[in-house]
C-alpha cells in the first residue's frame, strides 16, 4: 500500500510538472516539445542544456565559488525567470544550483517543477508616490507592474537548506519563499556553502529559524551584495525584499544597478576561472546521437 501511494504521488507530480511546462514560454525556462507515458514513466521532451547544472559549474571552480560579476549575471537571469513564473501564478519552491541548467549560449534555464504550486495571480499597476512636490511637474514616474501569486500554501516542500522559515513553521507561504531561496543561492554562489546548513536536518531547520546570518571573512564580498542577501533572508516574509512589489523590488536593488533588464537576454556570459565549456566538452555538445537525431526529425 505504501509503495502504491508513493508511486501515485510521483505520477501526480510528473503530471503537474507537465501542466506547468505547457504554460511556459520564456528564454530562461524549458520549452515542452512533446510528452508521452509508458507503464512506468512519464516522459517530457524539452531542450538539451549542454552546460549542465550550475551546481557542477560551481564545483569545478578553484574555490567552488564565483566572482561577483558572474554571481550578478546568473542571479539577474534567475530573477527574470522567477518574475515570469510569478506572473503566471506559479510559486517555484525549489530554487537551488542543481535546478539551474546552463544552455549552449551560457544563459540559464530553470528546471524541475514537480514541487511548484499553481495559484491565482492578479496583475496590478502601482503608482509610486513622489515625496518631492517640485519634481511632480518636471518628471513623471512610470507605474510599476506587479504580478505575484495571490493564494498562500501550507505544503511542506523544498530542499532543506533552501527552505524558508514560514514553510518550516507551517504558517502558510506565498511566492516570498522564492525570494528567500534567491538569497540562499546568492550566498552559496559567493561563499561555496549555504548559510544555515547544520549537521542534521533538524539542526538545519533550527538554524534557519534562529541563527544569525554571518558572512565569512575569508572571501571578500561587496556591501551591496551583502545588503541584498540580508534583505532577501528576512525571516518575516512580509518584510522580505520582493514580497510587496515582487521582482521590481529586487531588480531595483543597488547590486543590480548595472543590469539593463530589458536586454538581459543579450548579456554576454561572464568569464570564469574554469570555463563553462572546455574544448572536449564543446565537441561533445555539438555531437548528436544518430538515433536521437532520427527521433527528433520524426517528432518535429
Amino acid at each position: 500500500m505504501g509503495w502504491t501511494s508513493k508511486c501515485a504521488e510521483e505520477v501526480h507530480r510528473a503530471c503537474a510538472e507537465r501542466e506547468i511546462l505547457n504554460m511556459l514560454d520564456h528564454p530562461f525556462l524549458p520549452t515542452l516539445y512533446a510528452s508521452f507515458q509508458t507503464k512506468t514513466h512519464v516522459c517530457l521532451i524539452t531542450d538539451y542544456c549542454p552546460g549542465g547544472e550550475l551546481f557542477l559549474l560551481l564545483d569545478r571552480q578553484p574555490q567552488k565559488v564565483l566572482k561577483e560579476d558572474a554571481v550578478r549575471f546568473y542571479a539577474a537571469e534567475v530573477v527574470v525567470a522567477l518574475e515570469y513564473l510569478h506572473c503566471q501564478g506559479i510559486i517555484y519552491r525549489d530554487l537551488k544550483p542543481e535546478n539551474i541548467l546552463l544552455q549552449r549560449d551560457g544563459h540559464v534555464s530553470l528546471i524541475d517543477f514537480d514541487l511548484s504550486c499553481v495559484t491565482s495571480c492578479k496583475p496590478q499597476l502601482l503608482f509610486p508616490r513622489i515625496e518631492d512636490k517640485k519634481k511632480q511637474t518636471k518628471e513623471r514616474v512610470p507605474p510599476i507592474f506587479v504580478a505575484e501569486p495571490m493564494r498562500a500554501s501550507n505544503s511542506f516542500v523544498g530542499t532543506e537548506e533552501y527552505i524558508a522559515p514560514e514553510i518550516i513553521t507551517g504558517s502558510g507561504h506565498t511566492s516570498a519563499v522564492d525570494w528567500w531561496a534567491l538569497g540562499i543561492l546568492l550566498y552559496e554562489m559567493l561563499f561555496g556553502y549555504t548559510p544555515f546548513r547544520g549537521k542534521t536536518r533538524q539542526k538545519t531547520f533550527a538554524n534557519i529559524l534562529h541563527k544569525d546570518l554571518r558572512f565569512p571573512g575569508s572571501i571578500s564580498a561587496s556591501v551591496p551584495v551583502k545588503q541584498l542577501i540580508y534583505r532577501l533572508l528576512h525571516r518575516d516574509p512580509n518584510n522580505r525584499l520582493g514580497s510587496n512589489q515582487g521582482a521590481n523590488e529586487v531588480k531595483q536593488h543597488p547590486f543590480f544597478r548595472d543590469i539593463n533588464w530589458a536586454l538581459v537576454r543579450c548579456m554576454s556570459p561572464p568569464k570564469l576561472d574554469v570555463p563553462l565549456f572546455d574544448t572536449k566538452m564543446s565537441k561533445e555538445a555539438k555531437m548528436v546521437d544518430p538515433e536521437l537525431a532520427d527521433i527528433q526529425s520524426e517528432l518535429f
